[in-house]
């Protein structure tokens, strides 16, 4: 079958895959660019305020906060940067997996003595 031929009168229902298969790329397209735009903002609340590491009292309570205040962003950072490439990791959407990193990330900051400003970061 020659290109210009799907372009017939004849062939109206590959036409229709055709242009059903444009929309529906450019929709998924924005979807995930949308999706992307709304982590990056998530990820910019990461900030654990009124924490001095030189203050704390070391213990294994408080070195095992202080790695799960590192551990959760740098996860959320990767898991953002993954699905930019493409690699889709989880079966959930990306903000949740982003939100259950935060909730980690803030439940360590309020341990540490930290003020987290943002309760619930998902929009």
């Amino acid at each position: 079958m020659k290109f210009s031929s799907l372009f017939s009168s004849s062939a109206p229902l590959v036409r229709i895959f055709l242009i059903t298969s444009v929309l529906t790329l450019t929709g998924c397209s924005l979807g995930i660019s949308s999706e992307i735009k709304t982590a990056e903002t998530m990820l910019n609340h990461f900030e654990c305020k009124n924490i001095e590491s030189t203050e704390l009292v070391h213990s294994p309570i408080t070195n095992y906060h202080e790695h799960a205040l590192s551990a959760s962003k740098d996860k959320a950072t990767t898991y953002l940067e993954s699905y930019k490439s493409g690699d889709v990791l989880f079966k959930i959407p990306l903000n949740e997996v982003i939100q259950q990193q935060y909730d980690i990330y803030k439940a360590s900051c309020e341990s540490l003595g930290g003020i987290q400003t943002e309760a619930n970061i998902q929009e």
